[in-house]
């Protein structure tokens, strides 16, 4: 053990799936806290005040007293480093902007020496918290300096890189709320939201059901506006041009004033409005064909009015928001670039980050906004008179929430201009006066239609209500009652746990599903081995999860996969628990006795969903005492009928398999029926009737039929199966 005042970490671990803390990822420490055991909070002077002067967040963790304030009740009366430093490691991911709030810190017995977990999102960001709370700790104890401000910084630059974006994390939470399991797929937006053959995959607003074709056709300006003319959606008068003279023509043919913009295009780069005169609309023309990087530009007449973008999803819109023009007004000291700093870019709602809804305005960078103010005569450095109102961006900046004031017939319209593109989900412009009025009175028109549109406008809208976006994709990918789930078998012990894994993959691949084992014998899928190495590991079991054609799968694990990488599903339907032994492997995870191992094999009980099913061993006690634990139903096996535990459980009407003489037998309630005569089975199965029993029992709860079980396990070959041919995946 560390002798001196410091905080040594020993180990980490990142605990990717349900283990023996929670059942979300967590990052678990080992800490040797030193002479600071002799040191509990109430002992070390100053602390309490640095740390609450340093994190007066820290106020919100409610720790085990379970209210407001229970974490600093602690902090005063006494507690020990390693209990703090997982409070300050959550704040800490607190300020940097990725909320997390569990965390547990137990000793191991072995003095001075702590286990620490504690939840995060993202591997990185909970390692540097890490790295940085201790930091912060040990000045605090030793009443040093700490830059906390840079440190926060840095740790949101990680949060920045590192995590989700804000528009997929909000679809993400939504799916979550519906239970939906989700798998990050990349070190960016592109994550699959459920399992195996019933998973959808999204990417930021495109999803699995976005069609290139619609997409190609979104990106170009003028299809689009000839394909929503031909189908009566307004829209506004223009054509394609490939040269500024052209383009000054086109104009002088529609009536000034108008509109340029480049032919393939969005989120409003390159456009120029309310062009009057030919100078503006040449440059105009040069900025479209530079910014779409094409001779080809569109001219539009210029429809009066204000930029709304309606967002549309499925078949519904589910969102709108209105845009304002951008003004500053002049001091007669500040040049342009000093009045956007302190009236426009002082806005909290603008940024550089994927969390910011709003841009910053660079007047000496953004070439629509050097344009706009040399139509006014101005460049970014001209000093404006006192009073003098200055327009500095006349579109882009969507922020006003408008969803309930939208006429119906404007929403059928963008629904309908979606339809037409053939996009799920969509962002609809549209000039209108008044969005409440329909279009053809006032004379609105829709001027485009976006793929991937950026939902932030509609999560943090600069006034009105945020609108649960998230949701309505969610509803759009998964019907009422869909899950995304598939059938989830988890078989976890050390009594032959490869067999049963085999032959419940085999029960249920007769029931006519795609089905995935990932076992300490290796990969399969339909019986057929895809590796012989050992996929009892996180990402062998990922390995099915992802593939898009299993529509069941089989895990084996074991107490030291669980405690090393956690399992590789949040969720099963049936779990399968044979034994506890090999407590002696697991010294190095400081478990020690029979209450340590039962702690580590609950977390398969725990994961079992509620309409799912326990299998337990009935003749092991400590195995049958994990029922009580399970929040679906339980059905126990065991070779003799007479236990005590297989007793009383049939009398309370529940099931459980067992033998009479050769007979299998499945006892529901009173009810038994004889399955099959373990002696028609081949000897290299035979020879194990446990491993038989409990692969009925999970074949059972999985609601296979007793003829398909029987016939199944007949025809299973232990020793054909162990020489099977590989295939890929």
């Amino acid at each position: 053990m560390t002798k001196k005042k410091e905080i040594s970490v020993l180990r980490v671990s990142h605990l990717r799936g349900p283990n023996i803390w929670t059942y979300r990822p967590v990052i678990e420490a080992w800490l040797d806290i030193g002479a600071l055991e002799d040191f509990p909070s109430n002992l070390l002077p100053g602390l309490y005040e640095r740390l609450t002067a340093w994190l007066p967040g820290l106020v919100e963790h409610r720790c085990g007293v379970g209210e407001r304030g229970g974490f600093l009740e602690r902090l005063r009366e006494g507690t020990w480093s390693g209990h703090i430093l997982e409070h300050v490691v959550l704040e800490l991911q607190n300020l940097a902007g990725m909320r997390t709030g569990f965390g547990k810190t137990r000793s191991t017995g072995q003095p001075g020496v702590y286990k620490m977990a504690f939840r995060t999102r993202q591997e990185q960001v909970g390692l540097a918290a890490l790295d940085t709370g201790r930091a912060l700790l040990m000045a605090a104890i030793d009443d040093t300096a700490f830059d906390l401000d840079a440190a926060v910084a840095t740790l949101k630059d990680i949060v920045d890189r590192q995590c989700l974006g804000p528009s997929t994390a909000h679809i993400v939470e939504a799916a979550t709320e519906r239970k939906i399991p989700f798998i990050r797929l990349t070190d960016g937006n592109l994550v699959q939201l459920g399992h195996g053959a019933a998973q959808r995959r999204i990417w930021t607003a495109e999803t699995d059901r976005t069609s290139a074709i619609a997409e190609s056709i979104a990106s170009d300006k003028d299809l689009t506006k000839t394909l929503l003319q031909s189908c009566g959606v307004p829209v506004p008068e223009g054509s394609l041009v490939r040269s500024a003279a052209q383009a000054w023509e086109e104009a002088q043919d529609i009536g000034l004033p108008v509109v340029l913009k480049p032919y393939d295009g969005n989120h409003g780069r390159g456009v120029s409005l309310n062009l009057m005169t030919q100078a503006d609309v040449e440059k105009a023309y040069h900025l479209a064909a530079r910014k779409g990087e094409s001779a080809s530009v569109i001219v539009e007449r210029f429809i009066p009015g204000d930029e709304h973008r309606l967002l549309v999803v499925g078949t519904r819109m589910v969102a709108a928001a209105k845009g304002e023009s951008l003004w500053v007004t002049g001091d007669g000291v500040g040049d342009i670039i000093a009045l956007v700093d302190s009236q426009i870019n002082i806005d909290p709602r603008r940024g550089v980050g994927e969390d910011s809804p709003l841009n910053l305005i660079a007047p000496d960078i953004s070439a629509e906004i050097i344009l706009e103010l040399e139509r006014q005569g101005m460049s970014a450095h001209s000093v404006p008179l006192a009073g003098q109102k200055v327009l500095i961006q006349p579109n882009g900046n969507v922020a006003i929430d408008v969803t309930d004031q939208v006429h119906p017939s404007i929403a059928h319209a963008a629904a309908l201009a979606a339809r037409i593109v053939g996009l799920d989900i969509a962002g609809i412009d549209l000039v209108a006066e008044d969005i409440t009025r329909p279009l053809d009175t006032q004379r609105g028109a829709i001027i485009e239609v976006n793929a991937s549109p950026g939902l932030l406008a509609h999560l943090k809208p600069g006034q009105g209500e945020a609108r649960p976006v998230g949701t309505a994709i969610i509803e759009h990918l998964f019907a009422e009652g869909e899950s995304g789930r598939i059938p989830l078998i988890g078989v976890t012990g050390t009594r032959g746990t490869s067999l049963i894994a085999r032959l419940i993959g085999c029960l249920v691949h007769l029931t006519g599903k795609h089905t995935g084992v990932a076992s300490g014998q290796g990969l399969f899928l339909d019986q057929r081995q895809v590796t012989g190495d050992d996929a009892m590991t996180f990402e062998a079991g990922q390995r099915l999860l992802i593939n898009r054609t299993v529509e069941a799968a089989v895990f084996e694990s074991n107490a030291h996969t669980i405690l090393a990488e956690g399992l590789a599903y949040d969720k099963c339907m049936v779990g399968v628990v044979t034994d506890m032994d090999g407590q002696e492997a697991l010294t190095e995870f400081h478990i020690h006795d029979a209450d340590g191992m039962a702690n580590v094999l609950r977390t398969q009980v725990d994961v079992i969903l509620p309409d799912g099913a326990a299998v337990l061993n009935g003749a092991d006690e400590r195995v049958a005492a994990l029922a009580e634990l399970c929040d679906g139903r339980v059905i126990f096996y065991a070779l003799d009928p007479a236990l005590p535990v297989i007793v009383a459980h049939r009398a309370a009407g529940e099931r459980a398999v067992f033998m009479r003489g050769q007979d299998v037998v499945l006892g529901d309630g009173a009810q038994e029926t004889v399955l099959f005569q373990m002696s028609t089975l081949k000897p290299g199965t035979a020879k194990y009737p446990d491993t038989v029993l409990a692969a009925v029992a999970a074949a059972w709860a999985l609601d296979v039929p007793a003829a398909l079980i029987g016939a199944g396990l007949r025809t299973f070959d232990t020793a054909a199966n162990n020489t099977a041919k590989k295939a890929k995946l």
